[in-house]
Parts: C-alpha cells; structure tokens; sequence
C-alpha cells in the first residue's frame, strides 16, 4: 500500500467522526429543516470543528484524486 492510501483512510475516518461529532439542534424536527432559529454563527468548539471537516474533506478529496492520478 502506498502513503496516499493510508492517507485516505486516515482522512475518511476522522471526517466520518468530525461529521459525527457535530451537532445542530436536538431533534429530528432540526435536521429537517423546523428548527425555530434561522440566523445561527457558530462559535467556539463548534466553529473549531466545522472548520477541521473542510480540512479534511479537502486532505480526503485530494488524497483520492492524487490517487487516481498516480496509481
């Protein structure tokens, strides 16, 4: 195996995670699109977080196309 793909496994799975981890409204009703706030910033721990999964979708996605290009 090669250091691209041991990059995008690694990538894959802390990006599941980070998805994983992030959190907007406490039910079901929020993430179809009934959550009483319509104007949210996000602040602290959940900017932090939201800002690492583009990282890391960026470090996946380019890890599969470099992938693709050389393999």
């Amino acid at each position: 195996m090669s250091i691209y793909n041991y990059v995008t496994i690694g990538s894959m799975l802390l990006l599941s995670l980070l998805i994983l981890v992030q959190t907007r409204g406490a039910s079901l009703g929020a993430g179809l699109s009934s959550a009483g706030e319509v104007n949210t910033t996000r602040r602290g721990t959940d900017k932090t977080i939201f800002q690492l999964t583009i990282v890391t979708g960026l470090v996946f996605t380019g890890s599969l196309l470099l992938g693709i290009i050389i393999g």
